[in-house]
Formats: C-alpha cells, structure tokens, sequence
C-alpha cells in the first residue's frame, strides 16, 4: 500500500516505485504545496520518506518479504512476528563462520611465532651454556666450520662479523645435536590450533581404534603390558602431558619402571615418599624456615610498625 504496488509485485517493480516515491518525498527536494506552510509540509514529506524507505527495507529481501507475507496471512501470531523481526533486526552482518575462521588463523599465526620465539630462546641460553657451547665448538672445529670464518685477502671480514657467524654456527650445531623437548621444543606446524582442528575428526578416530585396541588386548585377551603401555600407565598416575612427561630424563622413566609403578599400589607408595622427601627439602631449606619464623613471629594476622 506505501509503494503501491500488488502483493505479486516483482523485485524490479518494487524497486522503481521506491525510486519514483523517494525522488517525489525526499526531504532535500520536497516542494510541497506553500498554502500548507512550510513546516508542516516539510515534516509530512520527512515521515512519509521515511515510511517509504522501511516499506522498501522489508520488501526488497526476499526473507523479510517472505516474513511480511506470513505475518499479513497470520496476524493472531502475534509474538512470532516479533522474534523473526528482531532476530533479522539484530543478526550480525557479517558471517559469524567467517569472523571464527579468522580468528582461529589468527590465533595459530600468534601460536606458532610464540613457539618459535620460546625454542630460539632455548637455544640461545644453551650456547651460553659453557658445557654445551664447549662441545659444539669441538664438533664446529672436526668438521672444519670455523677454519672457514677465518679468510685472507680480499675476503678478510672484520672481527665482529667471524664472531657473528661463529655464534650462528655454534648455534645451528645445538639446534641438530641436541633434542629439545618440553614448552621449549622445535614447533611443529601440526600443533598449531588450525590444524588441530582441522585434524580433529582423525585424532578422534584415532582415538577411538586405540581404546578398542586396548579393551581387546588388555581387558578381554589378559595380554601383559609392554614399556610404552607401562610408561602411559605411569604418566596418566602423574597426570603430566605428553610433552612433560618426555621432557623426564631417561634414568626417571627407568626408575619408574624399576619400581612398577604401572601398579597402583606402587605408585601410591611413591608419591608419598615423593611428598615426605618434598617435607624434608622445605624444612631444611633457610628460605621456608625464615618463612615460618615469620609467620610464628609476626605473621600476616598481627598489626606491627616494623618498616622492614
């Protein structure tokens, strides 16, 4: 009725009878009728543009006019008329998909320089480490690494730069020698949350095929327990992650196979040993016994106009 046009009216006729009806009522060229006084003119042809333009906003989509109709067709429904306006009114204008998928790249992007940022970390402290640096020296020099840094003639570099890549080739010596393991490990693009993921239904899967492996090996058939299912006893009894639980030295994962800890029982008996020996090592260390003289002495809950 606004736009005047049918109910069966096409997306094209809709549109031109908005563009007659906005040319004829806009407010910056509205010439109305001067025996009506400018003012009221002025402000009927303001609220008859902007009926116009929310007539065209609901017509002109396909959804909202489906919405329209329904609502014309079923007018008692009246709170349903509401939720699918305000829900269409207040819906995001971008694609949520894309703003998650955004987000997500963004976070593995931070991720994985973060990763890359901690394991250079670890390798420069390891070259300042004299042990370490010592035997990467030692290696540099049998492979014949730093007779290189050192040239003659017209090649001959300055002092500052032999030792700079000096240092690189000590470093790139740690970085393959040795393995790090722990937060401070080489990052993998596979650990990154992306890929994780992206992955997700194949670890899942995975997941489900061991533990179906496992009821059937051990649970079902009584098979023993080989060293890798005894150390993944062991390290859900720790409740480590499998990062931490390689960081462990291999004379550790020995131990705890010496003493089975795979067995429950055994396991308790360690940790409270673990937890005794942990008692010991506060009550002799100077700093807890400062701390508890402390608390005996003054003490958070006494009020003291000791400035130290």
């Amino acid at each position: 009725e606004v736009l005047g046009v049918s109910r069966q009216a096409s997306k094209a006729e809709i549109a031109r009878a908005y563009r007659q009806l906005a040319r004829q009522y806009h407010p910056d060229r509205y010439r109305g009728d001067p025996a009506d006084g400018e003012g009221s003119g002025a402000q009927a042809a303001h609220e008859k543009f902007l009926l116009i333009a929310a007539a065209y906003e609901t017509l002109k989509d396909e959804e909202t006019r489906k919405d329209y109709d329904y609502m014309l067709d079923h007018p008692e429904e009246y709170y349903r008329h509401y939720y699918h306006y305000y829900s269409r009114r207040l819906a995001p204008k971008v694609d949520v998909t894309i703003v998650i998928l955004v987000t997500v790249c963004a976070i593995s992007v931070f991720q994985f320089f973060s990763w890359w940022s901690s394991y250079n970390e670890a390798i420069n402290y390891l070259a300042s480490v004299p042990k370490y640096r010592i035997q990467a020296t030692e290696i540099a020099r049998q492979q014949g690494l730093l007779n290189k840094t050192k040239e003659k003639g017209k090649n001959r570099r300055s002092k500052e730069e032999i030792r700079e890549e000096e240092e690189e080739i000590i470093k790139d010596i740690i970085k393959n020698k040795i393995d790090i393991k722990g937060g401070y490990q080489k990052p993998k693009i596979y650990d990154i949350l992306l890929f994780q993921i992206l992955l997700a239904p194949f670890y899942w899967c995975k997941y489900v095929v061991w533990c179906c492996w496992w009821i059937y090996c051990f649970t079902i058939k009584g098979q023993e327990y080989g060293v890798e299912e005894k150390l993944y006893i062991i390290r859900r009894y720790m409740k480590m992650s499998q990062s931490q639980f390689d960081s462990l030295e291999d004379h550790q994962k020995e131990t705890f196979l010496e003493r089975q800890l795979w067995i429950r029982e055994n396991y308790e008996v360690y940790k409270r040993e673990q937890e005794e020996e942990l008692k010991k090592k506060m009550a002799m260390d100077p700093r807890w016994k400062r701390y508890r003289r402390w608390m005996k002495n003054e003490g958070p809950g006494r009020l003291t106009f000791i400035d130290d």
